[in-house]
């Protein structure tokens, strides 16, 4: 039996909880859906991720002036997702002047960002509820380092009272993933380069250096996390519980696909090679059968020689979908 296609089928709303992890660091998560942070100075607001339109930002925007009257002066894009940043525009009427990103993130915007947009708004038709309010692709006025990993990129925003460094850390689910980490605090905001319990999608991904990254991120040694999907993190041990599953499903899915490679496999017996390794550990987390197919799709072209991601297109989701998932 065919199954409908990516998350159009998933049309519940999710329970929203805004947590207060320290004192200037907040969650916006949504049981698996994807999260936003906020971390809230004397002078300035930062949000990390702008959810997926103008209209659906409204909702994080109406929990943060709940705690909040301070400008929202500051978002980051942790990469270039549609889902993560197209509701951008909704923070200039509350004080927004400044959009940060990666020169990854950046270059990838120019080169798929238009493909991308229309290809995720028809994956999740319920995170891009009021798209007519979305102006265009979001561009970022600060552009961080020069893509090279590691913290001699970064960049430092006073929020008063609260600093916050930015910088690629390295390669992963994208290869522009940047993140937010409040020192004084240990809390860590990974976007997409962490999950927990929640699918991992690795269709643009760069699986061979994801790991390494990962361990870059533990040695921060974070107190709290906000990941890209799935609960906020509480204590070390849950971070790395939350770093530990991430690694787990990327070297998983690696190792299939390259086994399948390297059997000569066709995409569909690919599929069904990761299938019996994933499902039994991952088959119940949410969005997994959203996602595999796509990360099954990057897994068999990065271990076949495929370093830079093919631009998913809407064309090239469906056929693929019919392909792996029909």
């Amino acid at each position: 039996m065919s199954k409908a296609f990516a998350s159009q089928a998933d049309l519940e709303d999710k329970k929203i909880t805004f947590e207060q992890l320290s004192p200037h660091c907040w969650a916006y998560t949504a049981e698996g859906d994807p999260n936003s942070g906020v971390i809230i100075g004397d002078k300035y607001i930062m949000v990390s991720d702008t959810t997926a339109t103008p209209a659906m930002a409204k909702d994080l925007i109406a929990k943060i002036r709940t705690v909040s009257d301070k400008p929202i002066k500051y978002v980051l894009l942790t990469h270039y997702h549609a889902v993560r940043v197209l509701g951008a525009s909704a923070y200039q009427a509350e004080g927004a002047t400044e959009v940060i990103a990666s020169r990854g993130t950046y270059e990838l915007i120019v080169e798929r960002g238009a493909q991308d947009m229309q290809s995720e708004m028809e994956r999740f038709p319920r995170l891009f509820r009021g798209a007519d309010s979305v102006p265009g692709l979001t561009w970022p006025t600060i552009v961080v380092g020069d893509g090279t990993p590691g913290r001699q990129g970064s960049i430092e925003l006073d929020l008063g009272g609260v600093k916050v460094q930015i910088w690629h850390p390295g390669m992963g689910h994208t290869r522009g993933d940047t993140i937010a980490w409040v020192e004084q605090e240990k809390v860590l905001f990974s976007g997409d380069l962490v999950e927990y319990e929640a699918g991992g999608y690795t269709g643009d991904a760069q699986l061979q250096e994801w790991p390494a990254t990962l361990e870059a991120l533990r040695a921060l040694e974070a107190e709290a996390l906000v990941p890209g999907r799935g609960e906020a993190m509480k204590g070390n041990a849950n971070v790395n519980k939350a770093l530990d599953y991430t690694q787990r499903w990327v070297t998983m899915l690696y190792e299939a696909g390259k086994e399948a490679a390297a059997a000569k496999m066709d995409l569909k017996a690919a599929m069904a090679h990761t299938r019996q390794r994933m499902d039994p550990v991952f088959g119940h987390v949410f969005i997994y059968e959203h996602c595999l197919p796509f990360d099954v799709s990057r897994a068999y072209d990065e271990a076949s020689g495929i370093k830079h991601p093919r631009i998913w297109t809407a064309e090239r989701d469906k056929e693929m979908w019919a392909a792996l998932q029909g």
